[in-house]
């Protein structure tokens, strides 16, 4: 059966520790996909406190992009985070949105198109200051775009508030 559940806030809102506990509360054996590439000391030391955060009954994949290749029917995923993912797509097609935008939603139809519980973490960024970049906007805008997709094929949404979470569908 597929499941679908899309978890946005803010940075630090609690988002991983959330949809982590939902996980564990359906799944003996659940399964991490994370998508952040390891871009630098801050990226690895964020990544160590993630596996910290996880126990051992977790089996973590990485895949940076080509989410749509894989095969997790039967299983309870935590896809952290669809930021990173989108960030790894715009900085591979040259900050370009529109190509961006048309690769994500491809690989996201791939991706959904099996049975699967599925608990996305996102992250809201339209709710903070408007970004002084032109790159840094168009990003924006995509991350904004594709929530608005993921949401849609999503049996429930919660946006996470200062660790608490509101459902919103």
């Amino acid at each position: 059966m597929k499941f679908i559940t899309l978890i946005t806030g803010g940075q630090r809102s609690g988002k991983s520790s959330f949809a982590q506990k939902l996980a564990e509360d359906l799944s003996a054996k659940p399964i991490y996909l994370a998508t952040s590439r390891r871009w630098d000391k801050d990226f690895e030391s964020r990544i160590e406190r993630h596996q910290y955060d996880r126990g051992e009954q977790w089996q973590t994949i990485e895949e940076e992009k080509e989410i749509g290749q894989l095969n997790l029917t039967g299983k309870t995923v935590v896809l952290d985070c669809i930021t990173l993912w989108l960030t790894n797509i715009f900085h591979d097609n040259n900050f370009e949105i529109e190509s961006s935008l048309e690769y994500a939603k491809k690989q996201w139809q791939q991706f959904i198109n099996q049975d699967f519980i599925l608990l996305i973490v996102s992250n809201e960024l339209g709710m903070g200051v408007h970004p002084e970049h032109e790159v840094a906007r168009k990003f924006a805008d995509l991350q904004g775009w594709m929530n608005q997709y993921i949401a849609k094929s999503a049996d429930e949404v919660y946006l996470m508030v200062s660790g608490v979470p509101m459902k919103i569908k």
